[in-house]
């Protein structure tokens, strides 16, 4: 049978059993992740960053999925109890959370892979004949089935997805992969501060995508392994997957569009200036990452909201957007709105402007604000009058201004101590 027909990754499919790693603090967000893990970070306008890895295994024909949790992870919890709970246990078919509870060892989590090696008993349980690992905090749309049959088919074992990037975004942030003329692994470093070109496009390199694919016996026989060594950070980038490359096959899938060969949209959205960028980028006339596409929707839980408002219609006082994209819930009360992004129940009062802002829900923004090219965390309540992205000296005083430009405002900053896990 041809490995890439429907049918067989169909089958691939069911005997796999996705890891959604999904514990990380998210350190270079800075303030975002202050109450929140990373994966549990607002994206889109009414996602999270957990629902893309999660909405790939489901329109994958993966539906054996668990999310391993370990940092300030019950806004997280709680997310995907609501959003994700609709699978059918009867059906072998789940979403479980997996958090860190010290099963095998007397500390927490590690690195990743120590994080996959203290839940050996419960994946045993499930017996999967593939182990598919992902990283829980990356915006991308991906079938996994053409990567896991590519696996089998080229008898490999262990497949590392990757893209392309260029060499001076990639020095020192992600892994690097080096690769012969058949995508065989010959070498892998982790976030190298000179990455190694891909041969005759020396602009450009070859960066893991924190995607694995594992036969289920070689893994575990590698994660003892790792274990019993001492001097290992337990970690797949920096030492599986570099212990693994000369004594077995170690293949890269490159996650090119099927039918173009192009470069498939793939985001880490791990600084303050990368997410804010990202989200703006979706209020774009067509976006790189199409939200609007019925074949592979990105699922998530959502409270019951009422359509977006705009009220006020006279020359100085106009509810309106431009340019923009506005969630459920959202009021907007004769203030102006330019090249932004609002998630759920912000409430924009009159003579109010924002200008490639990135709001995160339950925003309440008082009269005559001007707001530009800013991140405003969710709860914050920004008082009637306050200027924020014309003078970022002034900002920097108040909030967290990143190295291009975007101002962070939390309601930390602003004296509001909400005291909650959000």
């Amino acid at each position: 049978m041809n490995a890439k027909t429907p049918r067989f990754v169909s089958r691939l499919t069911r005997e796999t059993l996705a890891l959604i790693l999904a514990g990380g603090r998210g350190s270079r967000l800075k303030h975002l992740t202050q109450w929140r893990a990373k994966p549990a970070t607002p994206f889109g306008g009414k996602f999270r960053i957990i629902d893309f890895p999660l909405s790939n295994c489901m329109n994958s024909g993966i539906r054996r999925i668990a999310v391993l949790t370990q940092y300030k992870a019950h806004s997280l919890i709680l997310h995907i109890q609501k959003g994700w709970g609709f699978l059918r246990g009867e059906f072998g078919e789940f979403v479980e959370l997996w958090p860190a509870q010290q099963r095998l060892a007397s500390s927490w989590y590690q690195g990743t892979a120590d994080a996959v090696y203290q839940n050996l008993d419960i994946i045993r349980s499930h017996a999967p004949e593939y182990i598919l690992i992902l990283a829980g905090d990356h915006i991308y749309k991906m079938d996994y089935g053409p990567m896991i049959a590519e696996h089998v088919e080229r008898q490999a074992d262990a497949t590392v997805g990757c893209i392309e990037v260029p060499r001076s975004r990639a020095a020192g942030e992600f892994g690097i992969i080096t690769v012969n003329d058949d995508y065989r692994v010959l070498r892998f470093a982790e976030k190298p501060a000179d990455p190694e070109p891909i041969p005759g496009r020396e602009d450009m390199t070859l960066a893991s995508m924190g995607i694995y694919v594992f036969n289920t016996r070689f893994l575990y026989e590698q994660l003892i392994k790792d274990a019993d060594t001492t001097s290992s950070s337990h970690d797949f980038g920096k030492d599986i997957i570099p212990s693994i490359i000369r004594r077995y096959r170690v293949n890269a899938y490159a996650f090119r569009d099927v039918q173009t060969g192009k470069q498939n949209y793939w985001r880490d959205v791990g600084t303050v200036d990368a997410f804010w960028e990202a989200n703006i980028e979706l209020a774009g006339v067509s976006p790189d990452l199409n939200l609007y596409d019925e074949e592979w929707p990105i699922w998530t839980y959502q409270a019951q909201l009422p359509p977006a408002k705009f009220v006020f219609d006279d020359d100085n006082r106009r509810g309106m957007a431009v340019d923009s994209m506005v969630s459920g819930g959202c009021v907007i009360s004769g203030g102006q709105i330019r090249r932004s992004l609002l998630f759920s129940n912000v409430k924009l009062h009159s003579y109010a402007s924002l200008e490639d802002a990135v709001v995160l829900p339950d925003v309440d923004i008082g009269r005559h604000c001007r707001l530009k090219k800013v991140i405003i965390d969710e709860g914050c309540r920004i008082p009637p009058g306050t200027v924020i992205g014309e003078n970022p000296r002034q900002d920097a005083k108040r909030f967290y201004v990143s190295s291009g430009g975007v101002a962070l405002v939390t309601p930390e900053m602003l004296d509001q101590e909400l005291h909650q896990v959000r």
